[in-house]
């Protein structure tokens, strides 16, 4: 979905230091800095892209196309397309992917569970450390 398509824009933002209490769904493109105590989900309509960035906390499930997350995530994460983790994040919760990039030191307290057809293998790479 993403490999040579343009990803969609971040067109909404949950700044550091706000807190969103409830079900929150977006389109497109949403990048959380602050906190959420609920869910989080893509709606269906079109691509999505969600960025869970090292400042922020999500207390729910998550679902999107594409997740890069480098915060922390209490609840199950289902990536449709792609999840990527980042070297800060933490997840305590399963884990739903097509495909999925782990860097060193993210770290998963729950099961990995591809999503796809049957006997398809589900991508994985895991990242080089290049620092």
């Amino acid at each position: 979905m993403f490999g040579k398509k343009k990803q969609p824009p971040i067109k909404s933002l949950i700044a550091h230091g706000s807190r969103i209490e409830g079900h929150f769904i977006f389109t497109e493109g949403l990048r959380v800095d602050g906190d959420v105590v609920g869910d989080i989900r893509a709606g269906a309509a079109q691509p999505s892209i969600l960025v869970i960035s090292e400042t922020a906390t999500v207390n729910g499930e998550i679902h999107a196309d594409h997740v890069i997350i480098n915060g922390a995530v209490n609840g199950p994460v289902h990536a449709s397309e792609l999840l990527e983790l980042q070297p800060k994040a933490r997840i305590c919760g399963d884990v739903h992917y097509k495909a999925l990039e782990m860097h060193q030191g993210a770290v998963i307290a729950g099961q990995l569970q591809p999503m796809g057809a049957g006997d398809e293998k589900p991508t994985l790479k895991l990242a080089a450390n290049n620092g």
